[in-house]
């Protein structure tokens, strides 16, 4: 071991030397990502998520585009085939940013390009994914619906053959980029089984009602999809998509995205909470200076990075091919469970501050009480892991 002397300095903001971990590429993509978030989001978001809306919307999935945001870890059709790790550290600082702006870049790359990359035809790919990848075509992804959200294969929207035509019918619900979409991955019922199906959302019969009244991810567009006999062409099915793993696929590769964005809430909120207990004074002395706010600290910063280093290892895992779904479920259940934790744990070293918007703490803590039930909920979390370690299945 190195003479004391030889070893670097402690670097509050990571404790455990995590970027020793990451190649130059690595951090100048994240670094990038940070600086266009800092620059294009920050200075607006409290006002965004007060007023429930994320206007510009259009022009901000361009200019992540242009970041080589979207579709990040995907290769070809215009996309920047970035490695998992690459992909998420994007994700840490999008949601570092705000759950919202995280969620539009999960979607858009991870379940429908995703979607169409995977399972696609070659005309489906190359129709759809170079004005995915550039921001100019916004996609959404219709699975969960108003009676179905845990149980996808009771869903009840479903479509069937009309001569060489498919016609569909049914209702998808709390749909991110739902209203704003000009193409929609849609998940169906079909007498051949579960398909998925590329749909424009210009076809007639197809709306996208948006979703209002939320407390939570406000700074995002959430609507219900209405498909009302929209028909199909035969091209429009994904050929290699049929069943029910079609949709979960898609839905490990955005959990694993997740992983690593509730860690960037996390230290939004932490690094808020460490920079107020310098300057707050009671009893004429920084609340940081005092034992039980530094244990609340101390605790807060082991979990972050605990999380951190989870998100990297599985990255690194998925980077060799060796990522399983029971893995995945491992990350999201720890991560965003934790991510809470430290977001309530702040909001307690600010005080009443910590309810305000002038500080980030309460816009994540609500932000991730949606994060905590997307794209699976702790409970089916948590049994997809007791499956995998006792090989009983208690899901039925």
């Amino acid at each position: 071991m190195p003479a004391p002397s030889k070893l670097p300095p402690f670097d509050p903001a990571d404790p455990l030397g995590i970027d020793d971990l990451l190649s130059p590429e690595d951090l100048a993509i994240r670094d990038s990502v940070r600086s266009w978030a800092a620059d294009r989001v920050l200075p607006h978001i409290a006002e965004w998520y007060e007023r429930g809306e994320l206007p510009g919307i259009r022009e901000l999935a361009k200019e992540l585009g242009s970041l080589g945001a979207l579709g990040m870890s995907l290769e070809g059709y215009g996309c920047a085939g970035a490695s998992a790790v690459q992909y998420g550290l994007a994700c840490l600082e999008l949601e570092a940013a705000d759950s919202g702006l995280r969620s539009l870049v999960s979607v858009q790359g991870s379940l429908a390009m995703y979607a169409i990359h995977r399972f696609g035809s070659e005309e489906q790919k190359q129709r759809w994914l170079p004005g995915m990848a550039a921001g100019e075509i916004i996609g959404c992804f219709g699975l969960t619906e108003p009676d179905h959200g845990s149980d996808p294969a009771s869903m009840r929207t479903h479509a069937k053959r009309e001569g060489g035509d498919w016609v569909l019918s049914g209702r998808k619900m709390w749909i991110t980029n739902g209203s704003v979409a000009q193409v929609a991955v849609v998940w169906a019922q079909t007498d051949e089984g579960i398909r998925g199906f590329v749909v424009p959302t210009e076809a007639p019969g197809f709306s996208a009602p948006e979703i209002k009244h939320k407390w939570s991810l406000r700074a995002s567009v959430t609507s219900e999809l209405v498909l009302d006999e929209v028909r199909l062409p035969e091209e429009a099915v994904l050929p290699e998509g049929a069943g029910l793993r079609g949709p979960l696929s898609c839905l490990s590769h955005a959990r694993y995205g997740i992983v690593w964005g509730a860690m960037g809430a996390a230290r939004s909120s932490f690094e808020s909470a460490v920079a107020y207990s310098k300057t707050r004074e009671q009893f004429d002395r920084p609340i940081g200076g005092f034992q039980l706010t530094q244990a609340k600290l101390a605790d807060m910063a082991v979990e972050l990075h605990k999380g951190i280093l989870l998100a990297h290892h599985l990255g690194r895992r998925m980077d060799a091919g060796r990522l399983r779904p029971e893995q995945v479920s491992f990350g999201k259940l720890n991560n965003v469970r934790e991510a809470i934790e430290i977001c309530r744990t702040s909001r307690t070293i600010l005080g009443a501050n910590g309810i305000s918007l002038e500080y980030p703490v309460m816009r994540h803590a609500t932000n991730l009480e949606s994060v905590l039930t997307y794209e699976g909920t702790v409970e089916m979390h948590q049994l997809v892991l007791g499956k995998a370690l006792t090989g009983l299945d208690a899901f039925r």
